[in-house]
């Protein structure tokens, strides 16, 4: 007979100031801190969004730069785990009881977000308060429920699309390539069936397909590594291309909105922690580096294979249910950007706009953020679910294009909310359900959250425990 037994690692020489500064919340704040005085002492030298110095160009290809390294390896990283996820659920006993809980869960969370979005815009009336000589934008997407729809048909099998414009005034054109991630995760999800339907004959496609998941992961590792650095340019950009002088119209609808976010992230999350016997200290010590990273990132998507990793060594899910349900999540499960966001905001469009809403409204604004947050894909920005709503209630959609100039402040904190709820839930399904190691889940938290540990490299050797930087050791 085969037991399972922990041993303790060898302990951790290293000084208190080596700790800190190996830390990755304690780096990523330092960038955060540093950001911002850069992005400050490039403005105080001249530089605007329209003209920018040295220094400014140069925070900007930092943050750019790392950026575009976390979109290379989104959509193969997307279409891997998806498939790899529907085809763990053959390892999983009850695996529909478990998907069901899971999405049952996921709309209860977006149920109550919107519901407090709801009543923070009634609340607060960020509309009637707007500033004057606030400027529209351009809403670069338009979200219809019919778009929607007909998005989710792919054109190919990559999901892939070509666009061509005209240039400068030379006759010359301009091509760009774009993914449609919707596109791709119906692609993933109907290959990841059909090889579940194929039973014996598809496991070699499976085995690849959850080799090539891990060897993206291991990329993004070094990806997330150099998050502090990606940091460091993106805040400094921020401040120089929007400065604090545009929260200034906009401030009190971006009060509401952080207020939001955090009702739900310090309050909801940790109510539904405690009433399922959970305690609420080590659910934001296990999720926080995900969370960090989502603030930075701005994509759930692209902070996937992190939030996996809290969920399962951290927060105690078993993998065989974590690397289902946290895909899902990613792709599916937004309060910040499908519930909070798109309420406030359009509560503060018919504000702004003198738009009197009806009670009927007001439910469609919660069956829209319950049903629609799909169409956010785990992406940056959740514009295109805002003109979803906007659309469905027949307000003017110019009202988007007002809200356009702080939406990168606002997307740190909601995809935050995001990644912290996509970890909430599969940690609560498996605590209901009595598979979570509630041992792994109560340890102390030790060790960097993406330290390149056994079970990444072989997952059938013993696993390192990066949450409590135990070894398990198996004996007779």
């Amino acid at each position: 007979m085969s037991t399972t037994t922990r041993t303790p690692k060898a302990p951790d020489t290293r000084g208190p100031v080596r700790k800190l500064l190996t830390s990755f919340g304690f780096q990523i704040i330092a960038a955060l801190v540093l950001g911002i005085a850069a992005g400050l002492i490039a403005r105080n030298l001249g530089a605007t969004a329209e003209a920018p110095n040295g220094l400014s160009a140069t925070l900007d290809t930092i943050g750019s730069s790392y950026v575009t390294l976390l979109r290379a390896a989104v959509i193969p990283l997307i279409f891997s785990a998806i498939v790899a996820s529907i085809s763990n659920l053959r390892r999983v006993q009850n695996a529909a009881r478990l998907a069901g809980q899971t999405l049952l869960w996921f709309a209860i969370t977006a149920f109550v977000s919107v519901l407090i979005g709801i009543a923070l815009g009634l609340i607060i009336q960020p509309g009637s308060r707007a500033g004057e000589g606030l400027q529209e934008g351009d809403p670069y997407t338009v979200g219809t429920w019919w778009n929607f729809l007909t998005g989710l048909i792919p054109q190919n099998f990559l999901g892939l699309a070509v666009s061509t414009s005209p240039g400068a005034a030379d006759g010359t054109f301009s091509s760009s390539v774009n993914f449609n991630v919707l596109q791709i995760i119906v692609i993933a999800v109907a290959v990841g069936i059909a090889a579940l339907k194929a039973g014996k004959k598809a496991e070699p496609f499976l085995a690849f397909t959850e080799s090539l998941l891990k060897v993206i992961q291991r990329v993004l590792w070094w990806i997330i590594r150099i998050a502090p650095l990606g940091t460091f340019g993106l805040i400094g950009a921020a401040v120089v291309k929007y400065g604090w002088e545009k929260l200034a119209s906009l401030g009190w609808f971006a009060i509401a909105i952080y207020i939001g976010l955090a009702l739900v992230l310090f309050v909801v999350y940790p109510v539904i922690v405690r009433t399922n016997g959970l305690s609420i200290r080590q659910y934001f010590s296990g999720v926080w580096p995900a969370v960090q990273l989502a603030f930075v990132s701005r994509s759930s998507i692209g902070t996937l294979p992190l939030t996996e990793r809290v969920t399962e060594r951290n927060l105690g899910v078993p993998r065989s249910y974590a690397s289902f349900a946290v895909p899902l999540g990613a792709t599916t499960k937004m309060d910040g950007c499908a519930a909070i966001y798109p309420a406030i905001a359009a509560i503060f469009v018919a504000q702004f706009f003198g738009i009197q809403l009806e009670w009927w409204q007001y439910i469609m604004i919660v069956v829209v953020s319950v049903v629609g947050s799909a169409a956010t894909a785990g992406t940056t920005g959740a514009i295109v679910m805002l003109t979803l709503t906007l659309s469905t209630l027949g307000l003017p959609l110019a009202g988007v294009g007002l809200l356009i100039a702080i939406d990168p402040i606002l997307d740190m904190g909601r995809t935050a909310v995001n990644v912290a709820g996509q970890a909430l839930v599969p940690a609560i399904v498996a605590k209901r359900e009595g598979i979570l190691d509630e041992e792994l889940y109560n340890a102390p938290r030790k060790g960097l959250p993406f330290a390149d540990d056994s079970d990444d490299s072989d997952d059938d050797a013993p696993e390192a425990d990066a949450a409590t930087g135990r070894q398990p050791v198996t004996t007779s």
